[in-house]
């Protein structure tokens, strides 16, 4: 007879698209769980097929969460229960962190189990800059929110990281290549399945190709980061730092204005010294 596991909360990462992707840790987890909370029982079910067992499942989504977190909190101190969504790494565009909060908050043992992340998984296929990047999980649909939310992100120096559906694609990829500009950009889908692709191309080339067709399967879009601003011009500087100037000292006011614009400091502290004797 199989131990049963320690009690406490596992956080189990499960297969974004082929189940062999499976760890053989998770999959003793879930064996072993005195239960698994997960985000659709219809779709865990088909994960525990494949394993060949049949541990007790209870539904754990957003729209049960909070009448259904307490309990599973309170079981906790006795049983060991598997968090589980519908496919990568539970809390990434899923429910699960008030769990996670709360049970840390009532002193339960927590375990993560990692595993696939269709987010991550996207980032080594899209051959963009890895060294930063922001996850920025789905877009508001309409196109005024959309359009806010991404000049919210537009200045960031760092690759980003979308799920999408594939009928709000094109108009998604539209927006990006309004507001975001000329970037490159990589679409991919089916990770991890028999049709896995990954289309790169600019935001342009990639709103053209789905603006009248919509592909199928589950959907991340990345998109490379800003190229070098140009440098500001000397009118701007002195814009700049005349603003800084009647609100700060001479030091700070340079130090503000290299902040923002990457010019050494102490170039900024000399014509900020004469800015001064002008005045």
């Amino acid at each position: 007879m199989t131990d049963p596991l320690p009690p406490g909360l596992y956080i189990v990462a499960t297969p974004i698209g082929n189940l062999g992707d499976l760890t053989p840790r998770a999959a003793d987890v879930l064996s072993r769980a005195s239960l698994i909370a997960a985000e659709d029982t219809r779709v865990t079910a088909k994960l525990l097929r494949h394993i060949g067992t049949e541990t007790p499942m209870t539904p754990y989504h957003d729209h049960n969460a909070d009448r259904v977190r307490p309990g599973l909190v309170a079981r906790l101190g006795g049983e060991a229960i598997a968090l589980v969504s519908d496919a990568g790494t539970p809390m990434i565009s899923d429910p699960g962190f008030k769990l996670v909060r709360d049970a840390r908050a009532a002193g339960h043992r927590i375990v993560t189990l990692p595993g696939p992340s269709a987010a991550i998984a996207a980032l080594t296929l899209a051959g963009l800059p890895t060294d930063r990047f922001l996850f920025a999980g789905f877009l508001p649909p309409k196109e005024k929110a959309r359009a806010d939310a991404l000049a919210e992100l537009a200045r960031l120096r760092a690759s980003l990281v979308f799920y999408e559906s594939g009928p709000r694609l094109g108009a998604t990829l539209a927006s990006m290549a309004a507001v975001l500009g000329q970037r490159d950009a990589a679409v991919a889908r089916e990770i991890s399945k028999a049709f896995e692709e990954c289309v790169t191309g600019t935001l342009d080339e990639l709103a053209a190709r789905y603006a009248e067709h919509a592909p199928k399967g589950e959907i991340v879009i990345v998109v490379g980061p800003p190229g070098e601003a140009p440098p500001p011009e000397a009118g701007d500087i002195d814009a700049m730092l005349t603003d800084a100037l009647s609100r700060l000292p001479i030091a700070k006011a340079a130090r503000e204005v290299a902040d923002a614009t990457g010019i050494a400091r102490h170039q900024l502290y000399e014509r900020a010294l004469e800015l001064k004797g002008q005045a």
